[in-house]
């Protein structure tokens, strides 16, 4: 059993999806959350959902500024930090031809450098025994047709689970990584895709699924759940696909 009593989870981008979920699930054992998200409103519905044992703080991963402030705000909630689940982005996704840097900039920006700041600025909250889980994607494993730079960004974060889990060993901080495949989520948002052209491309992404299938945001965070929990105290730098398959079967 998963307990979480007394224990602290901060969480980016927790406001919707698999943060959302992740911290809905660890209140449920016992827990307590720090959301974070890039609007107040975001935030604010959360935390109405999630009730009492949360806490929300308006940050954006994507801004270096926000995210060196964000200790300060933690502190002021808590002491101790178990888990940091670096979760916070979108996708948006262009041929390479029509990327710009600006484009180029924006994800890494929020998928790369504000995971990495994020955990830096977290390491001193947090003790032996706790955990850092990074969200990655499936799109580090296969060559995909204008993902190009989302999937350099996530083969950047999959690259931090072994080199941060190298450097906290002797911190006693297990670190992990979550690579989720097709995800219900919130992912086509920030794409400029029209719901037709959305619809459209979940049907075709659905019958690429061994299972047929989405995955949904509660099967990602139980996998984080079990990578922050007890269970998991002698997996280290380790990565756990959570894709149906997706990446290793054609």
């Amino acid at each position: 059993m998963k307990n979480f009593n007394d224990k602290f989870a901060l969480i980016t981008g927790g406001t919707k999806g698999m943060g959302f979920a992740t911290a809905q699930k660890f209140i449920h054992y016992g827990g307590k959350v720090i959301i974070t998200g890039r609007s107040e409103e975001g935030v604010k519905t959360a935390l109405e959902q999630l009730g009492s044992n949360a806490s929300g703080i308006v940050s954006d991963a994507a801004t270096i500024q926000d995210i060196m402030n964000l200790r300060n705000k933690v502190e002021k909630l808590t002491g101790n930090i178990h888990l940091v689940f670096a979760n916070a982005g979108y996708g948006k996704f262009a041929p390479i031809e029509n990327v710009d840097e600006r484009h180029f900039d924006e994800l890494f920006n929020m998928l790369v450098k504000g995971s990495f700041f994020t955990v830096q600025q977290m390491l001193p909250l947090m003790r032996k025994g706790s955990s850092v889980v990074f969200n990655t994607s499936f799109v580090t494993e296969v060559g995909m047709p204008n993902f190009s730079v989302y999937s350099a960004a996530k083969s950047a974060v999959q690259s931090f689970i072994k080199t941060f889990a190298t450097e906290l060993s002797a911190k006693g901080i297990r670190v992990n990584g979550i690579s989720p495949g097709h995800i219900k989520t919130n992912i086509f948002e920030n794409t400029g895709l029209d719901p037709e052209h959305i619809n459209e491309a979940v049907k075709n992404i659905i019958a690429s699924i061994p299972f047929k299938r989405q995955g949904t945001p509660e099967e990602i965070a139980d996998a984080v759940l079990f990578l922050a929990s007890e269970e998991a105290s002698y997996i280290h730098g380790a990565e756990l696909r959570i894709d149906a398959g997706v990446s290793v079967i054609r």
